[in-house]
């Protein structure tokens, strides 16, 4: 057992092959949650477990599980896991390679017919991205307990389609309760989405943290007015406010720097016509960093800045928080379980925090959790260009297989 490598070339083809599905022109992926392309792609993960023996279970979010039985099926399972689902204009890694590298860990546990004391299940996470229904990490969230089932099944999209009919509608709305699991050990394999691995040369990352992040829905309401007849000094012009605010994010994120960042990734303007001023914007911010202090004082900056907007620009304004984590420690046991992982194959390696929320943040509530990345093409990730070398997926599971096993056996 202390040579056993996985299947690269396995684990390469099994990503390509879960990539065409959602396949965008750009060779990214456009799978978003509760979607027909999130049911095949969940069909297809499903499919695989069961052809190597595994039992497969779905709880009332939809996250599925795939269990391999140990010796001693009384122990907690020791998990690996991520999601299925992308960004509208996603990469084919962010997310699918945690799960696929779960599904190789238990393929070459499987065909090397090694039992594991303890059992190990892969779960895929509902709704990690918060593309489609806000927030993110949903499916995770509710297991443990940072959001009510009932509320996430009432959330709705853009177009008003309610997450739980669109759960049934996809035939994957469960029985199992949603709701937190003995659980021996959860690692998380994912790409970095970052940069810093490879400017260091480090094939492994060895995560220690999680980075905090704190989520807010702003709307701003001015007065539409002709464009060509309203003087400046009268106008109530909504994206000009939005303008600002936005500068203020900019602000906010480089004042408290080395590692905060400050993101408006989503902007709505009504009535979006050239010849008539905006009397309504709908947006997003998005404040992160890992030390929970200064994320609260970046919080307090924005809300500061939200309540003398109104004035400076004769607009009114609704500043929503709508999601918050603090920064996440993660495990000893499971980051030196990644640490000895990377040391027995003899890859470079480096600790490191996660800038970007991931379900593993969530499961670290209630159960000892770590997360192993791998480098990506220049940090790129949301988009489609994102890219990977397959040398650095074969390291990264093979030091998810070796802390699995560590663990399973402990």
């Amino acid at each position: 057992m202390k040579n056993l490598s996985i299947n690269g070339d396995r684990l390469w083809q099994s990503l390509m092959e879960m990539a065409k599905i959602g396949a965008t022109a750009k060779g990214g992926c456009c799978r978003l949650t509760l979607t027909d392309l999130d049911k095949e792609a969940r069909d297809l993960f499903v499919g695989w477990c069961k052809e190597i023996g595994c039992t497969v279970t779905v709880d009332q979010m939809g996250n599925i599980f795939a269990r391999r039985s140990g010796t001693d099926n009384s122990l907690p399972p020791v998990m690996t896991g991520s999601h299925l689902d992308t960004q509208p204009t996603g990469g084919k890694f962010d997310g699918v390679f945690g799960v696929l590298a779960g599904l190789e860990v238990m393929r070459t546990l499987h065909e090397n017919k090694v039992e594991t004391k303890a059992p190990i299940e892969i779960t895929v996470w509902t709704n990690e991205e918060g593309s489609r229904f806000a927030p993110a990490m949903m499916g995770s969230g509710v297991v443990a307990g940072r959001f009510t089932l009932e509320e996430i099944l009432a959330k709705t999209d853009i177009d008003g389609k309610v997450f739980g009919e669109e759960l049934s509608r996809i035939g994957y709305a469960g029985d199992l309760p949603a709701a937190q699991r003995p659980i021996g050990a959860f690692f998380e394999a994912h790409i970095e989405q970052g940069p810093y691995l490879e400017a260091e040369e480090k094939t492994i990352g060895v995560v220690n943290k999680g980075q905090g992040q704190r989520w807010y829905d702003v709307t701003i309401t001015g007065r539409e007015s002709h464009a060509g007849t309203t003087p400046m000094p009268l106008r109530h012009d909504a994206l000009a406010a939005a303008a600002k605010l936005i500068n203020e994010v900019e602000r906010i994120a480089n004042a408290h720097q080395p590692h905060a960042c400050g993101t408006v990734g989503f902007v709505q303007v009504h009535p979006n016509s050239r010849n008539t001023i905006p009397g309504q914007i709908k947006m997003s911010v998005d404040l992160r960093n890992p030390d929970d202090a200064i994320l609260s004082q970046m919080d307090e900056e924005l809300k500061a800045f939200c309540e003398r907007l109104p004035a400076l620009a004769s607009v009114e304004v609704d500043l929503d928080p709508i999601w918050y984590y603090a920064p996440v420690i993660f495990a000893e046991d499971c980051i030196n379980a990644v640490r000895e992982g990377a040391k027995k194959h003899g890859y470079s390696h480096m600790d490191i925090f996660a800038g970007a929320g991931h379900d593993a943040c969530y499961i670290a509530d209630f159960a000892p959790a770590s997360m192993i990345f791998i480098p990506c093409e220049n940090g790129i990730s949301h988009n489609e260009t994102e890219n990977v070398v397959p040398a650095d997926v074969v390291a990264g599971c093979n030091v998810l297989l070796s802390a699995m096993l560590e663990r399973a056996n402990a």
